[in-house]
């Protein structure tokens, strides 16, 4: 086996860690009439109706291992995942939407949601079902807007730079869902809320935009964040006059800490990023290699962590104190600030980046992949990389630095050799990068 199929499996090691048939039975389990969530307890023989709703790329895969533990007990139920993330349910229905842009399924499996929320009563419980990708697919058109503005928004925030912080700041402000307004819609029933999560340090307010989490932004920040990144000429009138009338108090906020409807609602962070990391570090162990967790709160942009990451393997490689062979891991997720009409993802961007570094440095390998199965808008989870890849690409006549430029890594690796591909995951816990040091 060589570097890049080892680190494939150490990358896969570390998915596999926070799958969600893992994640549930850890957590969840009925004893008798009891339902046990955690360290929470809940008479089910006290309960009236038990529905279920959730959104994220693993909300369905999630839903299953609920079904199979609570059973008949469950009234019904709505999940939304990203296209190709379902699975075959018995009591819940699940819509596939658009990711990481919303589409009209989004929007129409929200509703459904909502529906479902607007009946619970105060003996009812809601299970809610949380992961990566929620912000996109539990959407809601705001008021006097079309779905088209909705789309134009977030496509320019994806585009722009923005953290995921600033971008979900402004999704819930455009929404009667996202920053604790579904608890409120649920309220007076209990909501217990199981999140998977996709955001650094695990903010439960910006995973999936918070719709059962206090939210302690405003439309003043939303309306601000899109005059940082230049957006205010580019969103519509409808989306900008919408922000404007919340930030003159015109439009109720969103749920704020202090809000009494949260004594009903129970948040439980089931798993992270650094769960992975731990199994990948064992999975590397276990192969051989002297590994080191490097970081699981890897950020900014792109280019700027391929450059830390591949230094950071130099002085490993050169420190003749350090036994080798070395891994180093790294968690969590980078911002590609898009110029190029190119096909990617970050993941694949960073590879590509950490490629042309890399091209006259032999002895290190790179793989950076998406939990989740699928990065940006392609097939492929991500790429991997050592000192071959770039003359690879250019015997078949591709230019590395041509493709880095157009932002089109996905083309760039379909030339040279070395895309991940897993597919879809049912899982997503941002992302993981493995560098092999011999």
């Amino acid at each position: 086996m060589n570097n890049r199929e080892k680190a494939e499996q150490i990358f896969i090691s570390g998915v596999r860690s926070v799958l969600p048939d893992n994640l549930i039975n850890s957590i969840m389990s009925v004893e008798g009439s009891i339902l046990k969530v955690g360290d929470l307890t809940f008479p089910l023989n006290e309960a009236g109706n038990i529905y279920v709703i959730g959104a994220g790329k693993a909300s369905a895969a999630m839903a299953h291992y609920v079904e199979i533990i609570l059973g008949n007990r469950i009234t019904e139920g709505h999940v939304i995942v990203k296209y190709g993330h379902s699975c075959k349910l018995k009591k819940i229905i699940v819509t596939e939407a658009g990711h990481p842009v919303p589409d009209i399924n989004g929007i129409r499996g929200t509703e459904e949601i909502m529906k479902i929320a607007r009946k619970s009563l105060e003996n009812d419980l809601v299970i809610c079902l949380i992961s990566g990708g929620g912000s996109a697919l539990m959407a809601d058109i705001p008021e006097g807007c079309l779905p088209e503005e909705l789309i134009i928004v977030n496509n320019l925030l994806i585009r722009c730079g923005a953290t995921i912080n600033e971008m979900n700041c402004v999704r819930k402000h455009l929404s009667r869902v996202k920053g604790g307004q579904l608890s409120k819609t649920v309220w007076p029933a209990t909501i217990i809320s199981i999140i998977l999560s996709d955001v650094i340090s695990n903010p439960l307010d910006v995973i999936a935009s918070g719709p059962t989490v206090p939210d302690s932004s405003t439309y003043g920040e939303a309306l601000h964040i899109l005059e940082k990144y230049h957006l205010t000429s580019d969103v519509t009138a409808g989306i900008l006059n919408y922000l404007r009338e919340g930030a003159d108090g015109n439009r109720p906020e969103t749920s704020k800490p202090e809000d009494p409807l949260f004594s009903r609602t129970f948040n439980i962070l089931a798993g992270t990023n650094s769960y992975a990391l731990e199994a990948a570090r064992e999975q590397a162990v276990n192969l051989g290699f002297n590994t080191f967790i490097i970081t699981g709160e890897l950020n900014g942009f792109t280019e700027d962590a391929s450059r830390f990451i591949v230094e950071t393997a130099l002085q490993y490689k050169y420190d003749d104190g350090i036994n080798k062979p070395v891994c180093l891991l790294f968690g969590g997720e980078t911002t590609v600030r898009v110029i190029g009409d190119g096909l990617g993802g970050r993941n694949q961007h960073l590879a590509l980046s950490a490629a042309i570094r890399l091209q006259d440095i032999t002895g290190i390998t790179i793989l950076s992949a998406g939990t989740d199965g699928t990065d940006g808008p392609t097939d492929a989870a991500g790429a991997v990389v050592d000192s071959e890849t770039v003359a690879a690409a250019r015997s078949v006549g591709a230019d590395p630095a041509k493709y880095l430029f157009e932002f089109d890594s996905f083309n760039f690796f379909g030339s040279a050799g070395g895309r991940i591909k897993t597919g879809p995951t049912y899982t997503n816990v941002m992302d993981i990068i493995v560098v092999l040091i011999e």
